[in-house]
């Protein structure tokens, strides 16, 4: 977990290329005075279990972050945008988590800004941009959040606007999806993801969600495995039967961060669990919202009609104001 030095310099656990036992002190500017209250409303809704502690969970992923988990992110990004690299891009990450899709962005040539509402989230990402270059003048990370207007319009238009994951975890979905719409440059991407809507199977899933977060941290941990367990269990059955072997199932697990962007298994499972605040939306209404904003659907991959996230890739028509 983040912590601090005696200094209060903010503190983050060893991560790739880092000697074990190792703590790496982030050199940053001293906050303004907004993302010092906006750091203050992330702390009271992780305390009153309405927010899921993402950047936590990010900062133990980062633990296991290696070279091939980041080969694995940069591929992922060039297929999903179609294009062989970002030279002469400026990519805006909108809730940049570990940073680890700001990193390869910024390997395919990409001038990059990232910013997060979750302070911890924020310092992993400036971990990895400082493991990748301290120098670097041409990623930034900041503080920042979808739904705070004033300071989106600070931030101008991007060739690529990327959010994987995050506008649903907003509280507010719809309003942050709308957010993103104008950082968008005339001809530029926006790539996104967004939790499918199972309507009842939903509402349930909110419900665990919401329990974990306001349940005490050491009963979440057996929660996650009450819950999630019987789902593996179903899974190890049906990959068995299906495949003859019983082996195929920790061979996908094994496969995991090549078949799913360079992520981990049980971090990716523990967001899934936590996940809150949780809003869902089916591919079609996504479609729509945005087709009438003057964007056209490039790519789409969903998650066929189970839990999990559908992904697009849009163009914002040349015309669009």
């Amino acid at each position: 977990m983040l912590g601090a030095n005696l200094d209060g310099e903010a503190v983050i656990p060893p991560a790739w290329q880092v000697d074990a036992g190792t703590r790496i002190a982030i050199v940053r500017a001293p906050l303004l005075a907004s993302a010092v209250a906006m750091q203050g409303q992330h702390t009271k809704e992780l305390n009153s279990g309405d927010r899921f502690a993402f950047g936590n969970n990010w900062a133990r992923f980062l633990r296991d972050l290696s070279d091939t988990r980041i080969m694995e992110a940069t591929r992922s990004l060039q297929h999903m945008l179609r294009v062989d690299d970002l030279r002469g891009k400026r990519f805006l990450d909108i809730g940049s988590g570990s940073g680890l899709f700001s990193l390869a962005a910024r390997k395919l040539g990409a001038v990059v800004l990232s910013f997060d509402y979750d302070p911890e989230s924020v310092a992993c990402t400036e971990h990895l941009r400082q493991m990748n270059d301290l120098a670097d003048a041409e990623w930034r990370v900041e503080t920042g959040s979808v739904l705070d207007e004033d300071y989106l319009r600070t931030l101008g238009t991007w060739d690529v606007v990327y959010s994987w994951g995050v506008l649903h975890h907003t509280g507010k979905m719809w309003d942050a999806l709308g957010s993103v719409s104008p950082l968008v440059a005339p001809g530029g991407l926006l790539f996104i993801a967004i939790y499918n809507d199972q309507r009842e199977v939903s509402k349930w899933w909110r419900w665990l969600k919401r329990t974990y977060n306001r349940l005490p941290s050491p009963l979440r941990l057996p929660y996650t495995v009450v819950v999630m367990g019987p789902l593996e269990v179903l899974r190890f059955v049906a990959t068995t039967a299906r495949t003859r072997n019983p082996r195929a199932y920790f061979k996908a697990i094994g496969a995991y961060a090549k078949d799913k962007r360079g992520m981990s298994y049980w971090h990716d499972l523990v967001d899934w669990i936590g996940g809150y605040p949780f809003e869902v939306a089916s591919p079609e209404a996504v479609f729509e919202f945005y087709r009438v904003r003057g964007f056209e659907l490039l790519s789409l991959k969903t998650c066929g009609g189970r839990w999990g996230c559908n992904e697009f890739v849009f163009r914002r028509s040349t015309a669009s104001p």
